[in-house]
């Protein structure tokens, strides 16, 4: 086999992976709906979204619900204007309405909505009113076919939470069925995640049956213009008996009534590659994690449990935790149920959580996660140096030997078999492999997905500075130059750099055949095209990469045989 040949085959396969993962391979394959089994004699059906529970009285008894006492009469005006309440902590700010008792802004303070200094804190709700607000709960019937619950808070206006304590905010609210609702939110400093529990209180006098709906409601996080938001994932996610779901939005679009999950519910709600809003149920047992999608590209979660029957008097109480915030994955697990989990790097993320570890590691050394990326590419070019050293090797052997290859090609071209048994032949004798030069190159494949999903995802590169005109790793490189450049904005600097080191190394590479040459010459060209809208980071490893390999050739074809 043609060692040059084979060479050609690599690259351009690996070109075609590259094209298929960025433009056509989702992140994670969007899984079949499952279909509920009936439950067994004795068990409880769970709620199905579609046809929720009604509340109402249990069959047999008798009786209406009470009216509501005259003392509450006012929450249950509609045109009642609901106060907010701020609450701040070290890491967000989160505003609470009264109307639902619902999230209505929660912002991140330690990341902003763009890589300007002056630009506000990252807010993760993106929603209003009108869409629909996160945390909106509803006991009996679903979120969407509920009233707005009217609550009132009993403290007032702003909450501080001091360093190393926490705050609780108490909501109350009435349903004109004589129920009572009870929501507490407890705020903890440096912690994003929020404690909430609804308690439902019967203040009838007939029992009741209902099951509990929370709802969380997103768009994405981003407002659309970055170039990279079409190469990530965005969308509801859930997991549940163990298993990841993802659902891209334009996939819920066409279907009517959306899409289900029932199981173990341990986490669901709305992310992309840097952030994510969840609900996690405390609760064990069954539940149901169902996603729908609106004209307007939000989405809603709903996490729905078992119905239960609440006696007159009584009252039941339902627990969760939220969390808004970063996705990054030492803080994930830290935090447990499996909310690292929802950070996922594709096919290599084995090779993928070590990069990252890797990554992090140096920089904590020196303070900058593009010498970082450097320091990772030198560590990783160092692992696979004998091999690709052998490999280019056996390039330069296999130059020096084609002249006799090509006297084997054409004193044997009538007769295969024989052809191959002399170059076979030839081979032993300089004691050189065909395909070694494409060995080093198949191996380090999987090494530079794992490293692009690492460097394209994770939220420590967002907003992160190298040097000069490279203020945010995760973005495409531009230097601006007072004009916008047609399509590209600014002047790709580093992306020419990569291209014109993929250009020198290509014409270091010995290749005798000139067709062969002339078309791994065009390839600097296909790559730089690829690489103008990815990342800097991962353009920035690719340069350094091509700058070692340069450094490797030079060193070996300057070797005296």
């Amino acid at each position: 086999m043609d060692n040059y040949r084979a060479l050609i085959a690599i690259v351009l396969s690996m070109a075609v992976l590259l094209v298929y993962q960025f433009f056509f391979s989702p992140s994670m394959p969007a899984p079949v709906q499952p279909v509920a089994s009936p439950p067994a004699a004795g068990e409880t059906a769970g709620p199905t979204l579609g046809d929720g529970p009604v509340i109402g009285q249990l069959p047999g008894m008798a009786g209406e619900a009470p009216l509501v006492p005259v003392d509450v009469a006012s929450l249950l005006d509609p045109s009642r204007a609901g106060r907010e309440i701020t609450v701040e902590t070290a890491l967000y700010t989160a505003i609470i309405s009264e109307n639902g008792g619902v999230l209505k802004s929660f912002r991140v303070n330690d990341f902003r909505e763009t890589v300007d200094r002056n630009s506000p804190a990252k807010d993760l709700v993106r929603t209003d009113a009108e869409e629909g607000l996160p945390l909106r709960f509803s006991w009996g019937v679903e979120p969407s076919r509920a009233e707005l619950l009217r609550y009132e808070a009993e403290q007032d206006g702003r909450l501080v939470v001091a360093p190393g304590r926490s705050q609780t905010l108490t909501l109350r609210a009435y349903s004109p069925l004589g129920l009572e609702f009870v929501r507490t939110y407890t705020f903890r400093d440096g912690d994003y995640r929020i404690e909430l529990s609804e308690e439902v209180r019967n203040r009838g006098e007939v029992p009741l049956q209902g099951a509990p709906y929370l709802s969380l409601t997103a768009r994405s996080f981003t407002d659309g213009a970055d170039p990279l938001d079409r190469f990530l994932f965005s969308g509801p996610v859930a997991l549940v008996d163990n298993e990841v779901h993802e659902v891209k939005i334009k996939d819920l679009a066409g279907e009517r009534a959306g899409r289900s999950y029932t199981g173990r519910v341990s986490w669901a709600g709305y992310h992309d590659s840097y952030f994510l809003a969840g609900i996690i149920p405390l609760a064990e047992g069954s539940a149901t994690a169902h996603f729908s999608s609106r004209p307007d590209d939000a989405a809603t979660t709903v996490v729905a449990a078992a119905p239960d029957i609440i006696p007159a008097g009584g009252s039941q109480r339902y627990d969760y935790l939220i969390y808004y915030g970063p996705k990054k994955l030492s803080l994930l697990k830290e935090l447990g149920h499996d909310l690292e989990r929802s950070v996922n790097f594709g096919w290599f993320d084995f090779l993928a959580r070590p990069a990252l570890y890797l990554l992090n590691f140096f920089h904590g050394l020196v303070g900058n996660y593009g010498i970082a990326i450097i320091l990772v590419t030198i560590l990783i070019k160092i692992a696979f140096w004998p091999l690709t050293h052998k490999g280019l090797k056996s390039m330069k052997v296999m130059q020096k030997i084609q002249p006799k290859m090509a006297k084997l090609r054409e004193k044997y071209k009538d007769d295969r078999q024989r052809q191959q048994q002399e170059m076979l032949k030839l081979y032993q004798t300089y004691k050189v492999n065909p395909l070694g030069g494409c060995l080093p190159m198949i191996l380090q494949i999987p090494v530079f997905f794992a490293l692009y999903k690492v460097l394209l995802q994770s939220i420590e590169l967002r907003h992160a500075p190298f040097m000069l005109w490279i203020n945010d790793l995760s973005a495409p490189d531009r230097l601006y130059i007072g004009f916008d450049i047609p399509w590209l904005g600014g002047i790709p600097v580093l992306t020419l750099l990569m291209g014109a080191s993929m250009f020198i190394q290509q014409k270091m590479t010995p290749i005798t055949d000139p067709l062969q040459a002339r078309i791994m010459m065009f390839l600097p060209v296909v790559f730089t095209f690829l690489f103008l809208n990815f990342a800097s980071g991962l353009v920035l490893y690719w340069f350094i990469n091509n700058v070692l390999t340069i450094a490797q050739q030079y060193t070996i074809y300057r070797q005296k045989d």
